[in-house]
């Protein structure tokens, strides 16, 4: 890559991450393109010249978002920890990312996922979802999960939650109960009992 390709590529760092950080306190509809430029130190026309529309510039901006994310859970998920560890990870170490989403932007998201197109979907089918085969296996082997449940229901448990926060006005009453839900999938409504053991 010459030094024109590099500073090219600079720029559309600069431009996703102050479009990300713009989003994430206000939401995708109420920022500008004008605001993303000034904050990125670039012209709009340099904006429109990289990524065509606002609505191409928010999907790449989402993609971005989700890929950060997923590095992060994919390393968990790859890692030697002990299943409890993991799911103790999962639970109550949110990402910086996701901690700091004003709810305009978790309600954007959410209604880009709901559209059942979304680049989470596609994600979480190639990428996500094998890892979490592996993860229940290794949660079975060191007895934390139930033998006697098969992967399938499992995987059907999350499937009927997918489709169910897919849902219009699913993610605004569910906000406030992220952690809750969290919680209640993965130890179930007896609490966490053999996860403290």
């Amino acid at each position: 890559m010459d030094g024109f390709e590099r500073r090219r590529e600079q720029k559309k760092q600069d431009i996703l991450k102050a479009a990300l950080a713009l989003f994430i306190d206000y939401g995708m509809q109420k920022v500008s393109v004008a605001e993303i430029a000034k904050k990125a130190n670039v012209s709009q026309v340099t904006i429109y010249n990289y990524f065509e529309s606002k609505d191409n510039l928010v999907q790449i901006v989402l993609k971005y978002y989700v890929d950060k994310i997923w590095e992060e859970q994919r390393k968990l998920l790859d890692s030697d920890l002990p299943f409890v560890d993991k799911i103790k990870q999962f639970i109550f170490e949110k990402n910086d990312l996701a901690n700091e989403m004003s709810e305009s932007f978790f309600l954007d998201f959410m209604k880009d996922y709901s559209t059942g197109r979304s680049y989470v979907e596609d994600l979480y089918e190639k990428e996500a979802l094998p890892r979490l085969i592996k993860l229940f296996n290794n949660g079975k082997e060191q007895g934390y999960i139930d033998s006697g449940i098969s992967n399938e229901a499992i995987l059907m448990y999350l499937h009927m939650f997918q489709e169910y926060i897919r849902k219009e006005d699913v993610g605004r009453m569910m906000l406030p109960y992220t952690e809750e839900i969290s919680k209640l999938f993965f130890y179930g409504i007896v609490g966490n009992s053999t996860v403290d053991e």
